[in-house]
């Protein structure tokens, strides 16, 4: 999926978040979204997803060479982040089955194959609520990294791993790049190392714009 931003901007009561944002996020590109914490970052995700209004400025979408509107972006849009609540009343058997009547996992990739992906087989019947919160971050990234969707959006998407599980990221996320259009919300290199495109939010703060 192609993202045209064009004089994109952010604001809230009298501060903008970030201003003056013109960019194209290619079809197959992976950027990288920089800046340090409390700079915007997730805003900006959250305003390219669709999910927030620009205050200025306009976003196009494209997909196989077909326009894609605002509202129908959620559906070809898969989104980690460690503010996003899973439903932890269910087992983790329960809430793929669940996740994936809205969200299709990728062609030829089952629920229990999903579960041996994340090595959390010993804990399909277990509630999800009971879950340490690295393995909570593992089953975002998993149900995100492996959605049947052409746009991937990623936020801070190692928080609460340890070493194993940033190893288990890197190695997925290269897994699961090919045709999409890959956004990284990140001050972290680890995070990222894979992106061939950087986009530094400061660069669009108010001061850069005037």
């Amino acid at each position: 999926m192609q993202i045209e931003a064009t004089g994109l901007g952010k604001r809230y009561a009298r501060e903008w978040i970030f201003r003056g944002l013109t960019h194209t996020f290619q079809s197959g590109s992976a950027t990288a979204i920089l800046g340090p914490n409390g700079a915007g970052k997730s805003t900006l995700l959250n305003t390219l997803s669709g999910q927030q209004l620009p205050t200025t400025g306009t976003l196009r979408y494209q997909h196989q060479g077909h326009g894609v509107l605002v509202e129908d972006v959620p559906k070809q849009l898969a989104y980690a982040a460690p503010y996003l609540e899973l439903i932890e009343e269910l087992t983790l058997t329960e809430l793929l089955h669940f996740h994936t009547r809205f969200k299709p996992l990728r062609p030829g990739l089952t629920p229990p194959r999903l579960i041996e992906l994340m090595y959390l087989s010993t804990s399909r019947h277990k509630l999800v609520r009971d879950f340490s919160s690295g393995m909570k971050q593992r089953l975002k990234l998993a149900l995100a990294l492996y959605a049947d969707t052409p746009l991937l959006l990623l936020d801070e998407p190692t928080t609460n791993l340890d070493r194993a599980g940033v190893a288990w990221y890197q190695e997925h996320v290269q897994a699961t790049l090919a045709g999409r259009t890959v956004l990284v919300s990140s001050n972290v290199p680890e995070e990222y190392a894979f992106c061939t495109d950087q986009l530094n939010i400061t660069d669009f703060g108010a001061q850069a714009a005037r």
